[in-house]
């Protein structure tokens, strides 16, 4: 009889291997324990702050509703006095006069019954009782309390290990989960570090021998540039460039976070913080410790949050949200915007001393326009790949097609290219793309050249003038924007104004 309980608790033991089984072992555990100790229910109760909830019962008068019974630990003496002498109790008839019996209401035992509680307790933590109870009247002996406490002790026991390694287990698949991240982040990097390496444009080849020099540093980099150029690319590029490689890359966009949340995102918070803050969470700084912190749209973070970051940035420290507790970071912060951050710092909406702070290695990601020679390498280089990773295709582009990707404007740079190569996947399974595939016009054919006007040649400053002119006129002088000025001369806002100022022009 003793070895069947001795088998039980030794299946306990192997919980570290199937920490999932703790309650259909606790009830093996019980059953067992009845041919040593006779009972006719006995319940495993857990202590959840001040009140034991059921975790496994067994015996003839256990029955499915006692699994929602709780026992309120302020109501019963008895009980706490278990739980601080760490020692079995069998009660008599005293006791069910004095307190009230546990099943009182709802389970109909008679005056007097066997009753007997047996407490769970791990060092200083009490973790829950054990109650055994018999309809028959009398006391339980002294030899069967004392085994009824060893017995105690070893399913205390038990439950801290079934703990730890229910710990263990969410531990190891956490590790799993941030080993397939970081696998999959080193992929995408080497992808980007692929990408930029295989640019032939002089604009790109320049910036990517820079910043192959900057990326063994710690210095934060400024990545600015139109929408779409591929700014997170660069970041995943310099990143795997670093020493910091077999670390986290961790990006936050900053427009995407509500303003009242953007503390939270970057340095965490602890439990109750805030109104819906139901349990602590780490924030990205703490994520990506070792490794690249990416800060997109970083021109949209509040004002209130631009100081604590700038304090990270000068100290390495920071306190989550809610806590007064100091926690230290080793991160390299590469931050990227398509807003002109010297312009947000004279409105007001940027702090100038976080401005210099990240901008000791400014650079500017040039637009796909000025990259012309990288269009279609790009363009093959995505629909091989998604030939590969989507089961459809394969596919290629037509000559005119090229001609074509080669000489459209690009606003929307490379994310346009790629939206409108994805939309052409879906749209032909296979074979060849061309220009109407694409959604563009073929290449327009070389103008015929014309004879030179007759009479002195215009200035290129009174050229220059009319154009502006005449560009002022047909936007109603709208400089930003889709189909402002600045984008229909192919330059930027801050450009188009210098030189209206220079021409005199408003």
């Amino acid at each position: 009889m003793l070895a069947d309980v001795t088998a039980r608790l030794h299946d306990l033991s192997l919980l570290t291997v199937h920490p999932e089984q703790l309650d259909a072992l606790l009830t093996d555990v019980l059953h067992a324990l009845h041919a040593v100790i006779p009972y006719d229910l006995a319940v495993l109760y857990q202590l959840h702050g001040d009140e034991l909830r059921v975790r496994a019962l067994e015996g003839v008068l256990s029955e499915a509703r006692l699994r929602d019974h709780r026992l309120a630990l302020a109501d019963f003496p008895t009980i706490r006095r278990a739980l601080s002498t760490r020692r079995p109790i069998a009660l008599d008839d005293h006791d069910h006069t004095s307190e009230g019996d546990p099943y009182d209401g709802v389970l109909d035992l008679p005056a007097g019954h066997s009753c007997m509680v047996v407490p769970l307790v791990s060092g200083d933590r009490p973790l829950g009782i054990i109650t055994l109870d018999r309809t028959v009247c009398a006391v339980y002996p002294r030899d069967r309390v004392e085994l009824a406490g060893v017995f105690g002790q070893l399913v205390s026991t038990a439950l801290v290990f079934a703990e730890q390694a229910a710990l263990l287990d969410r531990y190891r698949h956490r590790l799993k989960a941030r080993v397939d991240l970081l696998e999959a982040e080193n992929h995408d990097g080497m992808n980007a570090v692929a990408a930029l390496e295989a640019s032939v444009a002089p604009a790109m080849r320049a910036i990517v021998q820079q910043l192959r020099v900057a990326a063994t540093s710690d210095a934060p980099i400024l990545l600015q540039g139109e929408t779409g150029v591929g700014k997170e690319v660069v970041a995943r590029a310099i990143h795997a460039w670093s020493p910091r490689s077999p670390a986290p890359f961790v990006k936050l966009n900053c427009a995407a976070i509500p303003r009242e949340l953007v503390e939270s995102e970057l340095f965490g918070h602890v439990k109750g913080a805030f109104s819906g803050a139901h349990r602590a969470r780490q924030g990205r700084f703490a994520t990506a410790d070792g490794g690249t912190l990416l800060l997109d749209e970083l021109g949209e973070m509040p004002l209130p949050s631009q100081a604590r970051l700038l304090r990270v940035l000068q100290e390495g420290t920071f306190e989550p949200v809610g806590s007064d507790r100091t926690m230290r970071v080793d991160v390299r912060v590469v931050a990227a915007t398509n807003v002109g951050l010297q312009e947000a710092v004279r409105a007001g909406s940027f702090r100038e001393d976080l401005y210099y702070r990240l901008a000791v290695f400014p650079v500017q990601v040039p637009p796909l326009r000025e990259r012309r020679p990288d269009i279609v390498p790009i363009a093959r280089g995505w629909l091989d790949h998604r030939a590969e990773n989507s089961g459809r295709g394969p596919w290629s582009l037509s000559e005119t097609a090229e001609a074509a990707l080669s000489t459209a404007p690009w606003p929307g740079n490379v994310r346009q290219l790629v939206n409108m190569l994805e939309r052409a996947t879906i749209l032909v399974p296979r074979g060849t793309l061309g220009p109407t595939d694409l959604g563009l016009a073929t290449a327009p054919e070389r103008a015929t050249p014309v004879s030179a006007p007759t009479g002195p040649l215009p200035t290129f400053e009174q050229n220059e003038v009319r154009y502006l002119k005449a560009l002022l006129d047909e936007t109603e002088g709208r400089i930003y924007g889709p189909d402002g000025a600045a984008e229909r001369a192919d330059l930027k806002p801050t450009t188009l104004q210098s030189k209206l100022k220079r021409r005199g022009l408003k």
